[in-house]
């Protein structure tokens, strides 16, 4: 009887044990599929997955493929070889970023904007997460984080700011802009600042005659003059229908004057080899040595000596 008892024992054993082991290894089974799962959705991520050891040495321990896709063929083989590459592909202002984020020095809740530069000599911007990895004594040992690109999110915010900033017919600084400056000059900067206000004679008769396509083209063949005839650091802006304004900075009544002359040189030029498209223009600028509490001042004498071209029309500034 004891001998059956045993059998049946070992036999009920037996069998409990092989379904432990068969349910062990389908566990196991599933388990590394879930694995293989995960790992080929990190592989074939779009976003940019890494983990990096900070101590006791600094090394890449892995970064998924896409960052090839975005910085190059091989970047991702270089980086695993070379902890350091990072600093040398980072754009120099996003460099403190960097550094104080594998030193602990980040609010690591918060994502943080950074270029990278790929091979072509291109910046290409990213978006990260990063999540901290401490140690028992508190001292941060890894970094597991996420990058995305955002290239078209940033070159759409681009786009957005140009255009409340810029005038859409002649790609001149709008009104909004110029007001911008005036203030910041006014109340912020104070600097030597010269003015030259400009208006398009005839505008109003040339759209009733020709239509307000002949009209834009007139406005466009204007602003292509002020540029020509003015430095790179000169806010050249459309303020009205007609008005264009130009802002000189850190500036000298010669340069102010020389800025003038040219515009009424380009002038001359344009007509005198387009003479069926003249331009007619009238002008006055103002100057100032202290920008603070004065751009109001400047403005309105540059207008008034505008205003009294366009009545005497009568002296050596006059274009018809």
């Amino acid at each position: 009887m004891d001998t059956f008892y045993f059998l049946t024992g070992l036999a009920v054993g037996l069998f409990l044990f092989s379904m432990y082991t068969s349910y062990v290894k389908h566990r196991w089974k599933e388990k590394n599929e879930k694995e293989k799962q995960i790992y080929q959705l990190v592989e074939n991520s779009r976003d940019i997955i890494y983990i990096v050891q900070l101590q006791p040495e600094q090394k890449h321990i892995y970064i998924s493929p896409a960052l090839d896709s975005y910085l190059g063929k091989g970047i991702v083989e270089e980086s695993l070889e070379d902890p350091y590459l990072p600093l040398k592909l980072i754009h120099p202002d996003d460099l403190d970023t960097l550094e104080k984020k594998i030193t602990d020095q980040l609010d690591y809740s918060k994502p943080f904007i950074q270029r990278w530069r790929n091979r072509l000599g291109e910046y290409r911007w990213f978006e990260e997460y990063a999540s901290p990895i401490y140690n028992e004594d508190g001292d941060l040992v890894e970094l597991h984080g996420i990058l995305r690109n955002i290239d078209e999110k940033v070159q759409l915010q681009q786009n957005l700011e140009y255009r409340s900033t810029h005038d859409a017919l002649t790609g001149l600084y709008n009104r909004d802009y110029f007001d911008q400056l005036m203030e910041k000059y006014d109340q912020e900067i104070n600097c030597a600042v010269g003015m030259i206000l400009c208006d398009l004679d005839k505008l109003k008769d040339m759209n009733d005659q020709y239509g307000h396509k002949h009209g834009d083209s007139y406005i466009q063949k204007a602003a292509e003059v002020f540029l020509e005839s003015t430095p790179l650091n000169a806010a050249v802006s459309r303020v009205g229908g007609d008005e264009f304004t130009i802002l000189l900075t850190d500036t000298t009544l010669e340069e102010v004057e020389s800025v003038f002359n040219q515009i009424q040189k380009h002038v001359d030029d344009h007509n005198e080899c387009y003479p069926n498209s003249r331009l007619s223009l009238s002008m006055g600028y103002a100057f100032k040595t202290h920008s603070t509490g004065k751009m109001e001042s400047l403005f309105i004498e540059a207008d008034q000596r505008m205003y009294q071209h366009k009545r005497s029309k009568k002296d050596v500034y006059t274009y018809s």
